[in-house]
């Protein structure tokens, strides 16, 4: 392993981000990185350099910064399973209303709704969101369904009055009714898929798939992500066994519970060397609960309780009650009602976004909801102590950043789960 110098205790990283559940390529959180990072290195003062990586493998990039003197390099790999992703996600519209009820069955039949309710409302309203949506815009492509059907049976009827005479068989009205229906299905079926076109700004389906994924599960990984969290771990398993100081995993939104079983895995494991890197796990924006409160999440809430407790890493859980997204200041541990008597981790604290963003930019980001929930990947113009950039590139080990930072006030660790399983 590298020698750092007293007041430097990082010359050399290695980056594990795990996205939430995304279908889009990762090159996004280069490009992101790329410019976020420029931004808040101009704002703070400092120097930070991104280079591509060349070949095959694992896609990422390499980030050299120079912060108050100390230079530090970083390899930022992306661990990929925006493959699942897209392969859960149904094309078919009356596949996704299917999800909805199901979904919608399973956290309002187990009591989850309710509970999670308790915590934040914030992400609960984002949960309903997409289901009141995909409501709407199907009460909305009947409604103009039937007015068409209703202005073709008029027409239709009086057309035939005209043509046979004011008496008209029933099997003729039989007819135009059947035609108004017709009509019906097929102005809906255009309506539903104008919407579906353009939920690229609205968000509905997309995030239906996402919480219709863990659902449709019970709070239990399906067997293609159990294997794809293996091949995760195998990866950063062997990043332990390189010479760099620090390896630290970034779990962000769905990511940081598969970051919390694949860590827990690998511990259990025995693959962490005694004398390797620092070994640590920031969660950002996470959504835990929406899981670990589920009748089948058994595995998830046994490896919080395991990670909870352990020397040998680090793990800060960094979310915002800014972000409607995320679990804000909820002990995923503590709220889990699996936190043992020894509990270390995580150290929970607050980005601060109407503190460390100026009323300016708070103004214009704050009601676009879903970029929020990417806030902790990007540039703060009024910096408080988080920066992504100084964790991820900077000279301080994850542990060194935040050796006196308390846990804050309002965070809550009261257990809120009807299911404690493990």
């Amino acid at each position: 392993m590298s020698k750092a110098s007293p007041d430097q205790t990082v010359r050399t990283r290695r980056v594990f981000y795990i996205p939430g559940y995304d279908p889009i390529h990762p090159r996004r959180y280069r490009e992101l990185y790329r410019k976020e990072g420029a931004a808040q290195a101009q704002i703070s003062g400092y120097q930070i350099d991104l280079k591509p990586k060349s070949g095959k493998g694992i896609y990422g990039w390499y980030a050299e910064a120079e912060i108050d003197g100390q230079r530090t390099k970083a390899q930022v790999d992306v661990l990929v399973w925006s493959d699942i992703v897209r392969s859960s996600m149904s094309n078919s519209i009356p596949a996704t209303y299917w999800q909805l009820l199901r979904t919608a069955a399973t956290y309002i039949g187990t009591g989850a709704l309710i509970r999670l309710m308790r915590l934040r409302k914030g992400p609960i309203i984002a949960a309903l969101y997409p289901i009141g949506m995909l409501l709407l815009q199907l009460a909305l492509a009947f409604g103009l369904g039937r007015l068409v059907a209703n202005a073709i049976e008029w027409v239709g009827e009086r057309g035939l009055r005209m043509v046979l005479g004011p008496l008209i068989s029933g099997q003729y009205l039989w007819l135009i009714s059947l035609l108004g229906w017709i009509a019906t299905l097929a102005v809906m079926f255009t309506m539903l898929r104008w919407f579906k076109a353009r939920d690229g700004k609205l968000f509905a389906y997309y995030l239906m798939h996402d919480y219709a994924y863990s659902a449709r599960w019970m709070g239990a990984n399906p067997p293609a992500l159990e294997a794809r969290m293996a091949e995760f771990r195998a990866i950063i398993a062997e990043a332990l066994i390189d010479d760099c100081d620090e390896v630290l995993v970034v779990g962000h939104s769905s990511g940081a519970h598969l970051g919390v079983s694949i860590l827990a895995d690998l511990i259990r494991a025995e693959e962490l060397p005694k004398n390797g890197p620092h070994l640590a796990f920031l969660s950002i924006g996470q959504v835990v609960p929406m899981v670990s409160f589920l009748p089948k999440a058994n595995r998830l809430r046994g490896d919080l309780q395991f990670l909870s407790s352990r020397a040998d890493i680090t793990w800060v859980d960094v979310t915002a009650p800014g972000d409607g997204c995320a679990f804000a200041l909820c002990d995923p541990v503590a709220v889990s009602g699996v936190a043992p008597k020894d509990k270390r981790w995580p150290l929970v604290f607050s980005a601060a976004f109407t503190q460390s963003l100026s009323p300016e930019r708070w103004k214009e980001l704050r009601w676009r909801f879903f970029r929020l929930h990417f806030q902790y990947l990007c540039a703060f113009d009024r910096p408080k102590d988080y920066d992504y950039f100084q964790i991820t590139a900077g000279p301080l080990t994850l542990m060194e950043r935040y050796k006196d930072r308390p846990q804050s006030k309002s965070r809550i660790d009261v257990p809120a789960s009807g299911y404690v399983s493990i």
